[in-house]
């Protein structure tokens, strides 16, 4: 059962042969098994598994393809570990055959978007991430334009949050995630992440996906491989600024900076 009663982080396990980070690691049951379990030693609290990369540029797979990668993945982990599962997805097919096999959250970079969608995630009565990604993977950073991006990217997410509670999903089942490095330019994330908690105040649970993305790499002029630190101080401010979940590829630094920050972020003056 997802419990957001404190910040947590959610473990990524990609699934694909080209994701941006991790590509081909996790490709075979055994060995997404053998990662999931040392991302929950190293204290997950969510284990995203994903069969489609969204990178900038990424081509689309056949349903076939996402199914046969998803989820004898979901099955497994469900079949050998107590952990929340997320299946990253936008299609109502793999939700519902991952909702079968254990998954217990959906995590949509198209906001459940694509037809049957909604609908599929109403049926699953599962907690939705609902994702602004402004375009196509395939074209999606391409001179992305906006006028006030945290202004347009809340307002996308507080409008497709009401449109799945109209459809039939519950209030508290909803999170919203702003999607960085999903149609935005580098201003465009620092400015979201600055304005975090403004999200946060809307009421909805906030997830933040910014481990090793190219706002870390542009600012720092760092590659994927030494991303690190500049995920870690992206993961304490977020905590600070009320983000409930932080999807992350470094699970056990990460679980230590939320749960540092979060400790901050909460200390009282005692009587």
């Amino acid at each position: 059962m997802l419990d957001l009663a404190r910040p947590c982080v959610m473990g990524i396990l990609n699934v694909t042969p080209d994701s941006f980070s991790d590509a081909g690691q996790h490709g075979d049951v055994t060995s997404a098994l053998s990662a999931a379990e040392r991302m929950v030693q190293e204290g997950a609290a969510i284990i995203d598994v994903g069969g489609e990369s969204t990178r900038p540029g990424a081509i689309p797979v056949s349903l076939d393809q996402e199914l046969d990668r998803v989820i004898p993945v979901v099955e497994s982990i469900s079949q050998n570990i107590d952990i929340v599962i997320s299946v990253d997805t936008s299609r109502p097919e793999v939700m519902r055959e991952a909702h079968a096999a254990g998954a217990g959250l959906i995590n949509d970079v198209r906001a459940l978007a694509l037809e049957g969608a909604v609908q599929a995630a109403v049926k699953t009565q599962l907690p939705v991430c609902l994702m602004h990604m402004k375009g196509k993977p395939k074209t999606m950073q391409k001179a992305p334009m906006y006028g006030d991006v945290v202004d347009e990217v809340t307002r996308f997410l507080l409008d497709r949050a009401l449109f799945c509670i109209q459809a039939g999903i519950n209030e508290n089942q909803l999170l919203i995630d702003p999607g960085i490095g999903f149609g935005k330019s580098l201003d465009d994330n620092l400015l979201l992440l600055k304005n975090l908690e403004k999200m946060a105040g809307h009421g909805f649970p906030v997830l933040l996906g910014a481990s090793r993305k190219s706002v870390i790499g542009t600012v720092l002029n760092q590659s994927v491989d030494k991303r690190l630190y500049g995920s870690l101080s992206i993961a304490g401010i977020a905590v600070w600024a009320g983000v409930k979940i932080i999807r992350a590829h470094d699970v056990g630094a990460t679980v230590d900076t939320v749960n540092m920050a979060y400790a901050i972020s909460s200390a009282q003056q005692g009587d």
